[in-house]
């Protein structure tokens, strides 16, 4: 009968249970511990672990650059970051209302970090996300245009319930590139969220999308039901090399 039930399991795809299976038997048989409950902890022993599987799949598939989360930040380093704020977008609260979030601040400031983080915490929860950098996401709606599939692919972009852009601003945009982003933005405005990552203030974005018009109308989406953290301070990038300049010229001055 044992046996039997170990196939069952196995046929269903219970696979995780079987190195449990005895001791909860033992807990029916000795402990008193009822049927009922033990095949409650068995359930939901699968059902977790199947749960942390599909979440893994949907960071995979995500495209991250790098798996980060919001405790990693180094919130010391950065003061300007409100902690508070982070942790309460990290209830993606914002998904449901399909708010934007928009992260601006000069190279190294953790940026991507807090966007890559944030759009974990959503994958793990099983909500649709990817990560593109623009100049790819732009890169990618021009070959569509010029193979007459852009729709299908607008579709393919607007079917995330989070899209993750970053580093806008970093790489110039002409004015069909500036279309192609304006008509994915307005496609999705107010029906999913996005996550922009950006080095350039707003009032410079006309220069980056090579038309003022088409500039204001992306913000003009983008900035309706959104949140906007500017981070100001110091680049990680170069946190150790400044540290180490410090302790030269310290050992210089003694």
């Amino acid at each position: 009968m044992y046996a039997k039930l170990v196939n069952n399991l196995d046929e269903l795809g219970f696979t995780d249970v079987e190195p449990f299976l005895s001791d909860y038997l033992n807990k029916v048989s000795k402990e008193g511990v009822g049927i009922q409950d033990a095949l409650i902890n068995i359930t939901d022993r699968e059902i977790n672990l199947r749960n942390k599987r599909a979440a893994q799949i949907q960071i995979t598939v995500s495209h991250f650059p790098y798996e980060r989360t919001i405790d990693d930040y180094d919130y010391t380093f950065q003061p300007s970051v409100n902690k508070a704020e982070i942790k309460d977008l990290a209830t993606l609260r914002f998904l449901e209302h399909a708010e934007n979030i928009l992260f601006f601040g000069t190279p190294g400031t953790g940026k991507t970090h807090l966007a890559t983080a944030l759009g974990i915490e959503a994958a793990k929860h099983r909500y649709i996300t990817y990560f593109i950098t623009c100049h790819d996401l732009i890169q990618t709606l021009r070959k569509a245009y010029d193979e007459n599939r852009l729709e299908a692919r607008l579709k393919h972009f607007s079917k995330y319930k989070l899209l993750i852009i970053d580093e806008i601003g970093y790489l110039p945009i002409d004015k069909t590139g500036a279309n192609l982003f304006f008509q994915l933005i307005a496609k999705r405005y107010e029906h999913t969220s996005t996550i922009i990552t950006t080095n350039q203030p707003f009032s410079k974005w006309g220069d980056v999308f090579s038309d003022s018009m088409l500039a204001n109308a992306i913000l003009d989406r983008l900035l309706h039901h959104s949140h906007v953290i500017k981070i100001i301070g110091p680049s990680y990038r170069t946190k150790d090399y400044y540290e180490l300049l410090e302790g030269n010229e310290q050992k210089r001055s003694r």
